[in-house]
């Protein structure tokens, strides 16, 4: 059965996303591994993965970037690879290899999940990621921690389950203070 690994990039030490606009989203931006995101080990993670899925906003912002883009390092590996995207509002999806999945959450997943080995990455929004944690679908978290403290973003872990426990993977810092986490639910 396939792994559905959530992965949360650009968060603050108080918990908060980088929204646009923000003096954090500007923080993350202007760092120079934020702008060629291309560590061997998270491109070959990508790479490997079954499917990248997403909700519609994520989907939308995602596929305008990567669409357009020659030299972002995920622009080959997200154009080419099976996405499905989340929506009961979507029609139609013009990013190639991409479904849209318009039924029960659950259900959507456990046909994903079916049929072999891999892991299925989910991109967010934040509203697909609260979904996902209600329904008890995550297996793992992958969290990019950055040293700063926001003050102003998006929670992402409001309206979640009172009782979420994880076990710690790994923790790798970067050389400017950013903590890779990797957590695994705890079963």
């Amino acid at each position: 059965m396939r792994k559905l690994i959530a992965t949360v990039f650009n968060y603050s030490l108080d918990g908060l996303l980088a929204d646009e606009g923000t003096e954090f989203w500007k923080f993350c931006f202007d760092l120079p591994e934020n702008r060629q995101p291309d560590d061997p080990a998270h491109l070959d993670f990508l790479q490997s993965a079954y499917a990248h899925i997403m909700g519609r906003t994520a989907y939308e912002g995602i596929a305008g970037a990567m669409t357009t883009s020659t030299d972002h390092p995920f622009a080959d590996i997200l154009n080419a690879g099976r996405k499905v995207v989340f929506s009961r509002t979507l029609k139609t999806a013009d990013w190639a290899n991409t479904t849209i999945a318009a039924g029960d959450t659950a259900e959507e997943i456990d046909k994903l999940r079916l049929g072999g080995d891999g892991h299925i990455v989910v991109w967010g929004g934040v509203s697909l990621w609260r979904s996902l944690m209600r329904l008890d679908l995550i297996d793992e978290l992958r969290l990019s921690m950055f040293p700063y403290v926001a003050g102003e973003g998006t929670r992402l872990f409001d309206v979640v389950p009172k009782s979420y426990q994880l076990d710690l993977v790994s923790s790798t810092a970067s050389s400017n203070g950013i903590l890779e986490l990797q957590y695994r639910r705890h079963r």
